[in-house]
């Protein structure tokens, strides 16, 4: 797994890696039971504090993407559909957000979103 950190994005650097290892979840690229790097591996990779990437650790396993087991490592957890479908919603629902602020500000409709929409969604099909 190839993980790139941007120092100058506003994206917080363990924000970064967790989002990193979660698209490489959903890519199936990291599958269930695999051994993650260890946090002062991955922190001597990135050149970063291990602090940093134990913090992203710990969200991803807080999230249920990631299971640590003292002694042994961290191991990508079994796929939870709910769980993966639950994120992903969410990343729906905050684009869906801010296309509700762009259309109120410029005055569009819901309806003309919503044509927008269909029609866009039929020609990924």
């Amino acid at each position: 797994m190839n993980i790139i950190i941007s120092n100058s994005s506003s994206t917080p650097i363990y924000e970064q890696i967790e989002i990193a290892i979660k698209q490489a979840i959903f890519s199936n690229e990291l599958k269930e039971e695999e051994m993650l790097p260890s946090v002062r591996v991955m922190a001597n990779d990135l050149k970063i504090s291990f602090l940093t990437v134990k913090k992203a650790y710990d969200k991803l396993e807080k999230d249920g993407f990631i299971k640590t087991i003292p002694g042994k490592g961290s191991f990508i957890a079994p796929k939870n559909l709910n769980l993966m479908k639950e994120e992903k919603l969410k990343e729906i629902q905050n684009h869906i957000e801010e296309i509700s602020k762009i259309a109120k500000i410029s005055d569009i409709t819901e309806d003309e979103i919503i044509d927008l929409f269909k029609m866009i969604f039929k020609e990924e099909i």
